[in-house]
């Protein structure tokens, strides 16, 4: 093969649900383990990002797309490896506080 050679990755299909736009947007991958900073970007994440209703639906307050997005799904995944629990992570975005500080997980003495 010359280096001239153009190589083509084709999608393929995947199941599950897919965007307005026909393509499918795979998850951001989750930290290994789940630091201070990353539970402040995932507290943004899941503000920012929160549901909104709209004549279509319920979309994504930021950027219109359906909810949740990419960015909603993270964070709200990274606050429950943090220990949060559904209704705390609701509590968060009802706030509306982007800055909102997260305790640090309870550790067993």
């Amino acid at each position: 093969m010359s280096s001239s050679t153009a190589h083509r990755v084709r999608r393929t299909a995947s199941s599950g649900a897919r965007a307005a736009s026909g393509d499918v947007l795979r998850d951001i991958p989750l930290p290994p383990y789940v630091t201070g900073e990353d539970t402040q970007f995932a507290v943004r994440a899941v503000v920012v990002h929160a549901p909104q209703r709209w004549s279509g639906g319920v979309v994504c307050r930021n950027d219109a797309s359906p909810h949740p997005c990419r960015l909603h799904r993270w964070g709200t995944r990274v606050l429950a490896l943090r220990g949060l629990r559904a209704a705390d992570i609701d509590a968060l975005i009802e706030r509306g506080d982007p800055t909102a500080v997260v305790p640090p997980p309870d550790r067993p003495a």
